[in-house]
This record gives structure tokens, sequence and C-alpha cells, in this order.
């Protein structure tokens, strides 16, 4: 079984938030198996660079996993770490899933926050947190998983993703909107409209009027989900 070594991206889409916020009415959380931690792992985490107080900041908000899900986050200053983050502002955010940090070879990122500043509030560093953070736990896109069934207006999606500010080419466009995972590699339930791994997604993406809304905190689905498989 193969395992993609490419990070998945957080973008930030130029786009209200529809008017409704269900998919389907189901809830949801997805894991690619093949890239979550040991129950009980330490996961070492380095700051690449970045102010001081907005490094503070970003542990704060990651740590609310570790808060549900058995799994310790142990922040260092130098020497080798799993997680290595960067704040390089090219406007991405991403983060490699779960595992594959450990196949990236020392000093590069497997985490950017490409548009946290310091002087970023609350409502703009929580969600990319909690979301690339999500990412670094083995959890996919919400539109990822096989049992979603959104029902893509594809020619929509690739024209405002390849436009500007995401400028997202073919692939990328394909790798984080289209592609679902067989049902025998990841551990899912079905869609969570509000979890914090869920992509905005207007109306006009979808051919039946599917959308969902920019969501900012863990959903009590994440909470529930990312205990299952991380039980304490």
């Amino acid at each position: 079984m193969s395992v993609s070594k490419n990070p998945v991206c957080a973008s930030p889409f130029p786009l209200e938030a529809p008017d409704t916020t269900e998919i389907n009415g189901h809830t949801k959380g997805v894991v690619l198996d093949a890239t979550k931690w040991r129950i009980n792992e330490q996961i070492t985490i380095r700051f690449l660079e970045g102010d001081p107080e907005l490094q503070t900041r970003v542990r704060k908000v990651a740590e609310e996993w570790t808060a549900i899900a058995a799994l310790n986050f142990r922040f260092v200053d130098d020497g080798p770490a799993d997680i290595r983050i960067s704040f390089v502002q090219d406007n991405r955010s991403w983060s490699y899933m779960g595992t594959d940090c450990r196949r990236i070879q020392e000093p590069a990122a497997t985490m950017n926050f490409g548009w946290l500043r310091p002087e970023s509030t609350d409502d703009v560093l929580r969600p990319v947190v909690l979301h690339e953070f999500g990412h670094a736990l083995g959890m996919l896109h919400e539109h990822q998983n096989p049992k979603g069934g959104i029902k893509w207006n594809m020619d929509a999606v690739k024209h405002d993703l390849s436009g500007p500010p995401n400028n997202w080419d073919p692939a990328t466009i394909e790798s984080n909107m289209f592609k679902t995972y067989p049902l025998d590699q990841v551990t899912g339930t079905e869609v969570d409209s509000r979890s914090i791994m869920m992509y905005p997604i207007p109306a006009s993406w979808t051919n039946d009027g599917t959308s969902a809304g920019f969501n900012k905190e863990l959903s009590d689905t994440d909470k529930q989900f990312i205990a299952t498989v991380y039980p304490k």
C-alpha cells in the first residue's frame, strides 16, 4: 500500500460562508490508517522560525488536540523533531499527514503557517492551527472520505482554485479536492459539515447545492472521533 509523502493544504478561500452548513445531515471524522501514531506516543515538535509569542500561541492551540487524544506533544528548542514548523509567508498553510512527517529529512519543514503573523487575531490563528494539527494526527479533509459522496461541479472548483489567491495547478486541485481513499485504508464515520477538517464549500462547487461554512473550532464529532482513534 502506497502512502502519499506530499503535504496536504488548508487554503485561505476568498469566499463568504454559504447560507447552509449541512451536508446531508450527517457527521463524520476520518483518519488515514497508515499515518496514525501509536497510542501515547511522544511527538517532538520544533519551530524553525517565528516570533516567540506567536509560537506560544500556536503551541497552546495545538495542545487542545492532546487534551482529547492519547498522544504527547513535546516542544523542543533544538535537535531532531518529528514535526518542524515554519512561518513562510506565502499565503499557504499545510502539513504532512501523521507519521509521514518522519519521512521528511531534517531540517525541512513538515508544517507551514503561511499567513500567521504576530498580529494575527485568534479568529485567524485558531482555525488554521487546529486544522493543520488535525492533519498532523493523521486526519484527512472531510470531503476526502470515500463515504462523503459530494457531487462536485469539477469545472467550477477548478476555475475558482486555479485563480487567485490559491493559484493551484491541476494536480494540487485533484489531490486536495477530488481525491478520496479506499475504505480499507481509512478509519471514519460519516460526513461532519462542522468539522475543523472541512473546507468551506460554496454551493456553486456542487451539482446538488451541497455546501459547508468556515469552521473555527473543533466540532463535537472531531472530539469524539479523535478520542476513539487515540483512546486514553
